[in-house]
């Protein structure tokens, strides 16, 4: 058993059992005998089960919201965000079976054509940080192409998860179709990794561990897609509105207390402009509410556990300016912003993943783009700029699977999302996920007598 801490209060939330070995041999077993008749299932029939599953999470909306700021301390309308997210990747996959269609080729002597195969059980293995959206991201398209899926919450989050697995048995999926299984990564997401029938995983986490995933995974030739690190940048030109992407960057940074792999973590402002901007930044950083996440007011709850927030103290020597956070119980921090002395500086170049801006000055277009490359990880970032052709060039310059030009927005289920280098492999929600999920077959009839 585990004992789910809030890190609001510090106190017991709930305590949920840890899968051993055999029980997550159990499931997966399971899975694999609901996948012979899942792929059966005519597609308007599934089409229609997600829709119902898509319904439910709806009206449990506020229901899941409020778990989740329990649970992870995420505000109460990020979580409620969270959980419309769930259902509207639901529903936008619920158009998928029907539409799952292969090609007919042209050939010699007969008619050829493909079919979008299901793969069978897929293991989904879902973070701490964003635990409702990220599992729905897995398996939504999941289902909707044919698999089973078998997921395996992070232990500090699994309440959500473990609601929506009851959800959609209350829609009607079948049993072993959509199982929820907590438990240990060295347990339960390892098994998946090296269990034959398991034949993806889905991961989303440190790229640390996703290398180990992939290492293991090769040994099957087992597909994977991987969503990991990510130090984005954020850049600000002379020519941009600059009271507009002030205004912006704390929630671009600090939004879910700096846990995100999107976070524009890296501010470049140009150096012509650098001290009016921060002078904006400033009082935009200091406006930001760091508060109890239930509070309606709130855009900044606490870290995730007390090791995080040891973590990301340690990055913090001189701050240039921070705002404010609650004393007493949970594990607060307050939005930080640090100058960065070079590119070398730790705060600079690594992960932190915590409510921390790191800020350097740049020369002209060339050089942001330098700068902007210069990081092993490549997931997202922000442009900011009055000039059409630069946002486009810039946009295009940058190494990152995902650009903002005056937005900081990462995530739209109906567009595909993921990394380059090492912030992950693969492509996530869009309507090429399916693909991801499928195994195209080439069937070829002969005509002749």
């Amino acid at each position: 058993m585990h004992d789910v801490i809030s890190p609001v209060t510090e106190q017991v939330v709930a305590t949920v059992p840890s899968s051993s070995v055999e029980e997550t041999d159990a499931a997966i077993a399971r899975a694999h005998e609901a996948f012979r008749t899942w792929r059966a299932v005519a597609p308007g029939d599934r089409a229609r089960l997600l829709r119902r599953f898509a319904a439910l999470v709806d009206e449990h909306n506020e229901e899941l919201a409020q778990l989740e700021v329990r649970n992870s301390g995420h505000t109460i309308g990020n979580a409620r965000w969270e959980a419309g997210n769930v259902r509207d990747v639901l529903n936008y996959y619920a158009g998928a079976p029907e539409r799952l269609s292969g090609r007919q080729i042209p050939v010699a002597g007969g008619m050829d054509v493909t079919f979008y195969e299901p793969l069978g059980v897929v293991g989904v293995i879902v973070p701490w940080n964003f635990p409702m959206p990220i599992a729905g991201w897995g398996f939504a398209p999941a289902l909707a192409a044919g698999n089973t899926v078998v997921l395996k919450p992070a232990e500090l989050t699994p309440l959500t998860a473990i609601r929506l697995g009851e959800l959609a048995l209350d829609a009607g999926l079948p049993e072993g179709v959509f199982t929820v299984l907590p438990g240990k990564g060295s347990v339960v997401g390892e098994r998946f990794v090296t269990h034959p029938l398991v034949r993806k995983v889905c991961f989303t986490g440190s790229t640390e561990v996703g290398k180990r995933i992939m290492a293991g995974c090769a040994e099957q030739v087992k597909r994977v897609t991987l969503e990991l690190g990510g130090k984005s940048a954020n850049i600000v030109f002379a020519d941009a509105d600059l009271a507009r992407a002030a205004a912006g960057a704390p929630g671009a940074v600090f939004d879910n207390a700096g846990q995100d792999c999107c976070a524009r973590s890296r501010l470049l402002v140009q150096s012509s402009v650098y001290d009016r901007f921060m002078g904006l930044l400033e009082e935009a950083v200091k406006a930001f509410r760091c508060e109890d996440p239930a509070l309606e007011s709130a855009q900044m709850g606490p870290l995730i556990s007390a090791g995080q927030l040891s973590s990301v103290r340690s990055y913090v020597d001189q701050p240039l300016f921070a705002g404010s956070a609650p004393d007493g119980p949970g594990y607060w921090m307050a939005p930080t912003v640090i100058e960065a002395s070079s590119v070398q500086d730790r705060h600079w170049r690594e992960e932190i993943f915590g409510p921390v801006l790191s800020v350097l000055r740049f020369d002209d277009e060339a050089d942001a783009i330098r700068l902007a490359n210069d990081t092993e990880y490549g997931l997202s970032g922000s442009i900011w700029t009055g000039d059409l052709g630069r946002g486009i060039r810039v946009a295009r310059g940058v190494e990152a699977g995902n650009l903002s030009v005056n937005s900081n927005s990462s995530v739209r289920y109906w567009t595909p999302f993921g990394g380059v280098k090492q912030s992950g492999l693969g492509r996530e929600l869009g309507p090429d996920a399916l693909a991801a999920f499928s195994e195209v077959k080439n069937v070829f009839f002969s005509t002749e007598v």
